[in-house]
């Protein structure tokens, strides 16, 4: 190892409104007015309200369907009995009825929705200014207008103290009962007294690790004497728990440890002071109060002491390395390399949860990705993927390298047995030949190369590499990449690459009957009846999966368009096709230039590939013209800003004189296409204002399966261009319970967090919501970003102070608020919002700040008006799996083995009294599904447990992008679509999927940290009018 000689310091030196449309029917509004006895809104309610209130009108008062934008024809509307046509179509209002945007009423509604004789009136109808509303405060406990509820919305409260979450509203009952079983196992709550004492080590180390070993010396020299013969139980960091109370109330030790330096010699000794004092008592008997259902609050405490008494055997386990609350060992499991000097490791997760049967442990199978033990020089070869060192370093080799290595520790080779161990911190600029350091106080110089061979008598055979620098800043030490080699048992926290994460796929993915049978080994394997640590805390394991009561919820009937053969279908087993199926809407496509990247498919392929495409879209319902503005032109990827901005102008010079613009743009790209996607993806919706369809070229080339690829393809088409696929059949009869008899919005939230290592990137956070009501199927979204790892969504609203207009309020949530108003003609009268990405920690903290941001975006749009809320948390990173009772059962289970999509839980392992529940929407295709975990944080609209697990269900059918049901509900799922392709717009390439691993820490902090974030680039007006994202 060379030291370099510090001489000197280094120097300092979107606002969003849906596809204008058209919508049928006479002049009294709309084309059907439903009977009081069909469920419908009452008529004050209604879109038209009156003879003279027809929404969508023209300047001469015709009712407008013409081909203007994305509109769509008479014969795409959805051409079903006369009570649909032209039903609940929520285009953009054309003329007056400017509501919120300005003084008037809206189509005869008594009342109106103004803001007061101040609010400006925009210059264009069509397009209202989003940010001109009277900022109104808050006013909490507001009564709903319209006298639609006799109770106070209830005000949101000022801390978690004073907040309870929901209780559950009873069980469901609606669906076929069945049994599964759940990898929950029952936990006897041990009668014991559990005591906390504080623990304090001096001198202080960061390292959990020698904490642990300082205590567990401890423990063998004086649990028989000064312990009283207590067993504790060690956080890691200042938490000592007991079964029992030690014979003091305070105590100091001195431990000594011997100090492993890897040289081989004599261990030296360090010595600690341990000063143990005892805090509190930790109520058990509160706990089970809790479990029954007597007591609102979790005791945290108390869970926290038996999820570490569980935790202590394997954490002592030298081979177990632990990561969160899962465990990861090579005994427990054979290792899978995933290339690039990487490996995975099998594990198991484990966690202690309250439910209703009682306590219960969660144990789950997991893997993910390690360093291997390699020597670093082919560490960097793998990583690299060459075959010989003899290249030099270019820069961007450089910078991988720096990335993957730093903090990564590494053991010396070239000393015989003395294994010193040093964490990486960086790169030397220089190669190794080039390197020398003083080796006296003169400052005389020697050269790296020379001193490894006089000292060790070792030749450096790489010198052109440079050295690893090891060690802090101020003392820099420097080491040959060759004589290092990585230790065993570290983490890869960053991300996977696309191979990377496919191996890692290949491994976890297990049918259903084997993961079970892994769970049920593991439980044995740990043999917690044989845990010291569990015996001496009278805590005992049952090694049976819990078996469950569930249900399986029907399928909800889909509506398609009566010019195909099948006008409506009932999906078996969560799926279904298009064939003799016309989309419910078609879309409109009369202009498209089609750009091949790649060098794979010819001119001919491409053309003929582009033609199958527009008559997949003709033979679904769009209205798809079959030859572009200008013929298929192949394109280089590294050029791809100017060759897709020269053909988009090319095909607008043909356009323009004709008053008509650009409905798409088609993109051929290679199967391994780096940013390209990005790029094409940014340019086209921040720049050019151009919805776009990327295919791969296996997907030209695949004969085989192109029916199917390009009718998917065909689908998400149409919905970038305004289109609807299907839609429910209960929605269009008004049938759907809290959402048919109210205007109903949908929103879904989520953020996305950069991958680790990447410490200077913003999140994204992403909002939709549905524009159309009652058919809920269409949904604008906005995104925005905020600081590094923030969950708090920070845009939902927001004000800013105008010289003119004083305080202007704004916000995701007021303009999708307004963006409804004008697409739908009604004002939203309830708000169901589905939040994706919340673990149970911040449930708190996110409804608090949220759902007052939901509460202020309302109150700024007209006094009073505060629209009951439903706010619900989707989870998908948990670690509940559900098998079937019987794996040869074919009625229980669908083709891949799973459960059958539809199957919900909603007692014995969920929450002993909130309102929650376990929903398996999807059927499965490979792997053990993963049910979705819905809970419920807020409910002024008093959703029964079976209204809103039929919802969720039924809006799992109508994702828009494959005829399958899928496993989040969709409005969650799409704003995770819009947050990942928004990362695009700021980084382009950093969006690629990410790893199989656990998430990491989110930060909660509240407003005004994003106050430094760089914001997106706005996207185009008529790229935000429809579902670009997906």
């Amino acid at each position: 190892m060379v030291r370099k000689r510090r001489t000197e310091l280094p120097s300092g030196g979107e606002s969003s409104r849906p596809q204008q449309e058209s919508s049928g029917g006479g002049s009294g509004g709309r084309g059907y007015q439903p009977r009081p006895s069909e469920g419908t809104a009452p008529p004050s309610q209604q879109h038209g309200g009156g003879q003279q209130g027809g929404r969508g009108r023209g300047p001469q008062g015709s009712r407008s369907v013409g081909h203007s934008g994305r509109g769509m024809t008479p014969q795409q509307q959805y051409g079903g009995p006369p009570e649909y046509q032209g039903h609940g179509r929520g285009g953009l209002p054309q003329q007056g009825g400017r509501g919120w945007f300005g003084s008037g009423g809206h189509g005869g509604m008594s009342g109106g929705l103004g803001v007061g004789p101040s609010a400006s009136i925009p210059a264009d109808p069509k397009l209202p200014e989003l940010h001109q509303a009277i900022h109104v405060p808050y006013q909490p406990g507001v009564i709903l207008p319209g006298g639609t509820s006799s109770e106070a919305i209830q005000p949101v409260p000022a801390s978690s103290k004073s907040m309870r979450f929901p209780l559950r509203p009873g069980k469901g009952s609606t669906g076929t009962k069945c049994i599964v079983k759940a990898n929950h196992f029952f936990a006897e709550l041990p009668d014991k007294d559990l005591h906390h004492y504080d623990v304090t080590i001096t001198p202080e180390v960061p390292s959990r690790a020698v904490n642990r070993a300082v205590i567990g010396q401890l423990v063998r020299l004086y649990r028989e004497t000064h312990l009283g013969k207590r067993l504790p139980a060690y956080d890691g960091r200042k938490s000592l728990y007991t079964a029992g109370p030690l014979p003091f109330q305070s105590k100091a030790f001195r431990i000594a440890l011997p100090d492993d330096d890897g040289s081989g010699g004599q261990r030296r000794e360090r010595e600690f002071k341990v000063a143990i004092k005892f805090v509190a008592c930790a109520d058990l008997h509160h706990l089970g109060l809790f479990l029954q259902g007597r007591q609102a609050d979790a005791p945290q405490e108390a869970l926290q002491i038996l999820d570490i008494v569980l935790r202590e055997l394997p954490t002592s386990r030298p081979s177990y390395c632990p990561v969160g609350r899962s465990f990861y060992s090579p005994d427990l499991g054979r290792r899978q390399s995933l290339g690039g000097g990487l490996e995975s490791w099998r594990g198991f997760y484990q966690s202690i949860r309250p439910t209703q049967m009682g306590l219960s442990l969660n144990i789950d199978i997991t893997s993910t990705a390690f360093f291997e033990p390699l020597p670093v020089i082919e560490f960097v070869m793998q990583l690299l993927n060459r075959n010989n060192t003899s290249k030099p370093l270019s820069d961007p080799d450089r910078v991988k390298i720096k990335k993957a290595l730093r903090g990564v520790r590494v053991e010396v080779t070239h000393r015989g047995n003395m294994r010193r161990k040093y964490r990486i911190s960086g790169l030397t600029s220089q190669a190794t030949r080039e390197l020398t350091f003083p080796i006296d106080e003169r400052g005389t110089m020697k050269p790296v190369v020379e001193y490894f061979y006089e000292s060790y008598g070792f030749v450096i055979q790489h010198p052109q590499w440079p050295c690893l620098q090891v060690g802090n800043e101020q003392r820099p030490n420097y080491l040959p990449m060759e004589v290092c080699k990585i230790v065993e048992g570290q983490r890869y926290s960053k991300k996977l690459n696309k191979g990377q994460i496919r191996n890692l796929l290949g491994v976890t993915c297990q049918r259903p009957q084997q993961t079970e049978y892994d769970i049920v080994k593991t439980v044995r394997h740990n043999a917690y009846h044989d845990d010291p640590y569990a015996k001496e805390f009278g805590i005992i394991i049952s090694e049976q999966l819990a078996t469950v009561e569930a249900r399986t919820l029907p399928a909800p009937r889909l509506k398609y368009h009566d010019a195909g053969r099948e006008k409506d279908c009932l999906p078996q087993v969560g799926q279904w096709n298009m064939t003799n199926k016309r989309m419910v809407n078609g879309g409109v496509v009369n202009n498209w230039i089609c750009i091949n990247f790649s060098r794979d498919v010819q001119d001919s392929v491409a053309r003929s590939f582009c033609h199958d495409l527009a008559q997949m879209c003709c033979i679904s319902g769009m209205a798809f013209n079959l030859e572009p503005v200008l013929p298929p032109v192949t394109g280089r990827p590294d050029q791809v800003d100017r060759v897709l901005k020269t053909r988009y102008h090319d095909a607008m010079t043909r356009l323009q004189p004709q008053r008509k613009g650009l409905d798409l743009a088609i993109f051929i790209l290679p199967d391994e296409n780096g940013s390209l996607y990005g790029d094409l993806k940014r340019i086209c919706e921040t720049d050019l204002g151009l919805v776009s369809q990327c295919c791969l070229t296996k997907l030209v080339f695949d004969v085989k399966r192109r029916k199917q690829s390009l009718a998917n393809v065909a689908l998400k088409i149409n919905v970038k261009v305004g289109g609807r696929n299907t839609v429910l059949v209960d929605a269009l009869s008004w049938r759907i319970p809290f959402v048919s008899d109210l205007p109903t919005i949908i929103f879904g939230a989520d953020v996305t967090h950069p991958h680790p290592g990447e410490d200077s990137s913003p999140s994204i956070a992403a909002v939709v919501a549905s524009q159309d009501w009652p058919e809920i199927t269409k949904y604008a979204g906005l995104v925005c970003a905020q600081a590094h790892r923030v969950e708090l969504i920070q845009d939902l609203f927001k004000t800013s102070q105008d010289p003119v207009r004083g305080t202007v309020s704004g916000g995701m949530i007021r303009e999708l608020l307004i963006s409804f108003r004008s697409a739908t003609g009604q004002k939203p009268k309830r708000i169901i919002f589905y939040r994706d990405g919340v673990s149970e920690g911040q449930f708190y903290q996110v409804l608090l700040y949220e759902l007052d941001a939901i509460r202020k975006a309302c109150a700024s749009l007209e006094p009073n008006y505060q629209p009951p809320v439903t706010f619900v948390v989707v989870q998908k990173r948990h670690h509940t799996r559900l098998f079937a009772n019987n794996h040869h059962d074919h009625n229980t289970v669908d083709r891949s083995g799973n459960i059958l999509p539809g199957t919900v839980v909603d007692s014995q392992i969920c929450h002993p009294t909130e309102f929650d529940f376990y929903l398996c929407s999807h059927a499965g295709i490979k792997g053990t599904s993963r049910p979705a975990h819905y809970h419920v944080l807020w409910d002024e609209n008093k959703f029964t447990a079976d209204g809103l697990q039929s919802l969720t269900n039924n809006l799992c059918y109508t994702y828009a992008r494959c005829t399958r049901s899928v496993s989040i509900v969709p409005p969650a799922y799409y704003a995770h679509l819009a947050a990942f392709r928004a990362r695009f717009y700021m980084d382009p390439g950093s969006s690629e999927s990410g790893s199989v691993r656990e998430a990491g820490p989110r930060s909660s902090r509240g407003p005004g940290v994003n106050a430094a974030v760089r914001p997106l680039p706005a996207l185009k007006e008529n790229v935000k009018r429809v579902m670009f994202y997906c």
